[in-house]
């Protein structure tokens, strides 16, 4: 009996083996099977990607940061000028100074990478609403430092918005200058911000000049650390937050129960909102395409726009650069439509900035989730609000 036994189990343990034999085999195959077929459904990415950092360090970032550096320059002069002689005329002067500034920005506030990450550039220079109140009271003690985090909401081109056109009328702002019992540190706050500005301005563009270029064109890698995907995530990152949300999400109520008209860009010079908007979507729109900075600077023909055409992309049935493209064209028409004033039209009629703000999402989906699967580009920052 013992015997018999034996025999049975030894049987039984060779039917085992049989069967995870053929199943090994089995899997081994479909394993097999599924390497063709991907390897036959992705062609390698052949694309150029130092031709695409070629053009957008030279052709685009750079020679972008030194326009606005140039016309930082001028808001130095034109606020020296104000400081050493307050009237009417040089008031406007800087004002007019300050909006053309303001306009170069929008053309760079995009490019959160290099030494522009690390001294957080963009919030250095344009987080809004300003802080009023810390202003008033940085002024009335004569202390600041704006060196510190916690100064941010009270530098950069909104603190100069409420400086230049949050004082009162025009004499009223005249008068902080000159015969209020501050005016002193009204004139050291009002320089001590463009000289910051155009101090950080002058830092990234010599990181750029003094070998980061070199090492940001050289850095072709498909990885988390090239950079093409830190300046695709940077240029994403800003278009979903500062441009979309910031411009016009946060003011028309997106992210609240109740709309912020306090919060829209520029809210004491409230006519230039929209202004500021458009240059920042046409900025955006361009480099998308590629397209140099200036007639000095020619496009060399590498963009993310060039870059899904190369690699085939299809969305039913369509290029995606061309919806992409298209969505664009269409986000601009429903921003036409709104009042150059975005406190008066958020008051008044703020449905019209919702479908703006809806077309502008449609391309956070055709950008972020389509495009970035077809550069096999992860995204690198964190989505805190829903979309």
């Amino acid at each position: 009996m013992k015997a018999v036994a034996f025999d049975y189990f030894c049987r039984k343990l060779n039917m085992k083996k049989n069967i995870i034999y053929v199943l090994f085999c089995f899997l081994a195959f479909v394993s097999a099977c599924g390497e063709d077929d991907t390897s036959d459904s992705q062609p390698t990415d052949s694309y150029d990607r130092g031709a695409l950092l070629l053009n957008w360090a030279d052709n685009i970032i750079i020679p972008r940061y030194d326009n606005f550096a140039t016309s930082l320059n001028t808001l130095v002069t034109t606020s020296q000028s104000f400081a050493d002689s307050p009237s009417s005329s040089s008031l406007e002067e800087v004002r007019a100074s300050w909006l053309t500034a303001y306009s170069a920005f929008q053309k760079v506030s995009m490019f959160e990478i290099g030494r522009a990450e690390t001294l957080n550039y963009r919030n250095r220079l344009n987080v809004y609403p300003t802080n009023t109140s810390e202003i008033d009271g940085y002024i009335s003690s004569n202390t600041w430092n704006l060196e510190l985090p916690s100064t941010i909401d009270s530098q950069g081109f909104p603190a100069l918005d409420y400086l230049l056109y949050g004082l009162g009328t025009d004499q009223e702002t005249l008068d902080k200058y000159t015969t209020d019992e501050n005016a002193s540190s009204y004139t050291m706050y009002l320089l001590d911000l463009v000289t910051t500005m155009q101090t950080l301005t002058n830092e990234v563009i010599s990181d750029w000049e003094n070998g980061y270029r070199e090492t940001y064109i050289t850095n072709t890698s498909s990885s988390a650390s090239g950079a093409v995907d830190q300046t695709v995530n940077a240029f994403l990152f800003y278009y979903e937050k500062a441009l979309r949300a910031g411009k016009v999400g946060i003011p028309a109520g997106v992210f609240s129960e109740t709309s912020l008209p306090q919060n829209v860009e520029s809210f004491h010079n409230q006519f230039v909102s929209k202004l500021l908007l458009t240059q920042a979507l046409s900025a955006t729109v361009s480099f998308f395409n590629g397209e140099g900075a200036t007639a000095d600077f020619p496009s060399n023909g590498f963009s993310l726009n060039s870059y899904l055409e190369a690699l085939n992309t299809v969305k039913n049935g369509s290029d995606l650069s061309t919806l992409i493209n298209d969505q664009f064209q269409v986000a601009f028409s429903k921003i036409e439509l709104l009042d150059d004033n975005f406190i008066e039209q958020i008051t008044n009629d703020n449905t019209k900035m919702l479908q703006a703000y809806d077309e502008l999402q449609r391309n956070v989906i055709l950008m972020k989730v389509d495009m970035l699967q077809a550069l096999s580009i992860d995204v690198n920052y964190i989505d805190a609000d829903g979309d």
